[in-house]
């Protein structure tokens, strides 16, 4: 009986021995007091520690664009350019020979400033996207210094006729075949997206023309019917525009003025048009209309900002055919004879380029001088 009683007490107490020797532990609250002590270091080393990177390891590395920007160029410029022109015209080497400031060249002569490509340090401000015109500290202007030289003595009383050929330095072989076949008074216009801008232009200057710089404006079809890159367009921030008027103008040097490239609601938008024209009028450079939109407002925008200023009369080639291209040009005679002066605007195609070369020889005959856009600009 003993026995049976002792069992069930020797039980309780080994029981109590186990538990006692073995201590129960908060295991809970031990681990969510872990977790405060680690919130709590993080937003103290967050609040106390000047990290934007959060304590995470970086290095810096320097990116290398590789990404061709001008695909447009990429796509319909043509090969390396042979020079068709008079092999006696241009240095084997392809240099630009200095020749005499303006008013002591004549002829076809290249006009150009005394370094090599023809630009005026002093007429260049850098910028991110490279050098872009500007007013000399003596007030010497990019139109002033990079027009054609021309007296107006030479072309005596009698009505006057601009000549603009857009379109160039896209296909370079096309642009110097160009540049050989037209007369050295004819201005040229070269969009911004050529791959070889910079040597076709020069190649145009030390030919004796001048040359504008033709900027994409937004139509009214915009974005169905597009100018290209960088196209200027309505709504944008005032400096967006810039940005990327100043990308254009930054392609190639040289140039005396701009002229559009589309552009219906653009020039329509004075508050929009007005940030531009302010610029050109700040350095120095002319803009011409070329007369597509009958609501642009650049005649008193260029007048507010003192732009030198002028306004095509026509498109000589519309309709790219030989018999309309000679029937426009009738008619460019008949608004010169009648108001003393017209510009008419060709583009570079082939059989354009070869029918102004050929009525421009016709023209003394007639009692018409062909003259510089920049000579009939107000």
């Amino acid at each position: 009986m003993a026995n049976d009683l002792s069992t069930p007490l020797t039980g309780r107490r080994q029981r109590l021995k186990n538990a006692l020797g073995r201590p129960h532990l908060p295991i809970a609250r031990i681990l969510f007091g872990l977790i405060g002590v680690i919130a709590i270091g993080t937003v103290a080393r967050l609040v106390l520690v000047d990290d934007p990177n959060g304590g995470r390891p970086s290095q810096e590395a320097g990116i290398v664009n590789s990404h061709v920007g001008n695909s447009v160029a990429d796509t319909v410029a043509s090969g390396p350019a042979t020079i068709t022109a008079d092999p006696q015209q241009y240095p084997a080497d392809g240099s630009i020979t200095a020749v005499p400031p303006p008013g002591e060249a004549t002829g076809a002569q290249a006009y150009l400033a005394p370094d090599s490509s023809g630009i005026d340090p002093e007429l260049s401000e850098e910028t991110a996207n490279g050098p872009i015109p500007r007013i000399s500290g003596t007030g010497q202007t990019p139109f002033a210094a990079y027009q054609q030289p021309f007296e107006a003595a030479s072309a005596g009383t009698g009505p006057r006729i601009a000549l603009i050929v857009t379109g160039l330095g896209i296909n370079e072989q096309g642009s110097l075949d160009a540049i050989a076949q037209l007369p050295d008074l004819v201005t040229l216009a070269f969009a911004p997206y050529g791959k070889a801008l910079e040597k076709t232009v020069a190649v145009a200057r030390g030919g004796g023309h001048e040359v504008m710089l033709e900027v994409p404006l937004e139509p009214f079809d915009f974005p169905q019917n597009d100018p290209g890159p960088h196209t200027l367009l309505t709504g944008q921030p005032p400096r967006e525009n810039l940005e990327k008027l100043f990308w254009l103008m930054a392609r190639f040097g040289g140039y005396f003025g701009i002229i559009n490239n589309m552009g219906a609601r653009f020039t329509a938008s004075a508050g929009d048009f007005g940030p531009v024209m302010e610029e050109l009028g700040a350095r120095g450079i002319g803009y011409i209309d070329d007369g597509s939109s009958n609501r642009s407002v650049s005649a008193q925008l260029a007048s507010a900002n003192k732009v030198p200023y002028a306004r095509a009369s026509m498109v000589i080639d519309a309709n790219p055919a030989r018999s309309s291209i000679l029937s426009a040009l009738d008619s460019l005679e008949a608004e010169a004879m009648e108001r003393g002066s017209a510009i008419g605007i060709v583009s570079a195609l082939p059989i354009s380029i070869q029918a102004i070369s050929e009525w421009s020889a016709s023209l003394d005959g007639k009692g018409i001088a062909l003259v510089p856009a920049s000579a009939l600009m107000q």
